[in-house]
């Protein structure tokens, strides 16, 4: 049994859940929001600038550091056997071939419980 927990862009969350769902994966959990940054060094309004091609903008790139960008963390626990398919699900309904589409890892779970029914094991997964 593994955890794969997946950290994503906001507006691609609800393409992620429907992706997910229509994959047979219909157990999930999602974290509102939180923040973090890989290894870009961005801000996105003098991005936008730089883009548009404002000379105060272009000068400024790289000048203020980085900056945490929002994001959403979804947590996926599948039997082993889903693993491949959970994460390819995942990175094709996040992948836009741009910086900043988001990370994906996989952590093994030793013990897992239903807390309604006592239950262990693989059998408290939805399969």
């Amino acid at each position: 049994m593994k955890d794969i927990m997946a950290i994503i862009r906001i507006n691609k969350m609800n393409e992620t859940k429907k992706a997910l769902e229509a994959a047979g994966i219909t157990s999930m959990t999602a974290t509102g929001r939180v923040l973090g940054r890989g290894k870009g060094n961005v801000d996105f309004r003098i991005l936008s600038g730089a883009q548009e091609g404002r000379e105060e903008a272009i000068s400024q790139l790289n000048a203020n550091g980085p900056r945490l960008i929002p994001k959403r963390l979804i947590t996926v626990v599948v039997p082993d056997s889903l693993v491949k398919k959970t994460v390819d699900v995942i990175i094709k309904a996040n992948q836009t071939g741009k910086p900043g589409d988001g990370k994906i890892f996989v952590l093994p779970i030793l013990e897992s419980y239903r807390v309604r029914t006592g239950e262990s094991g693989d059998k408290v997964l939805d399969e």
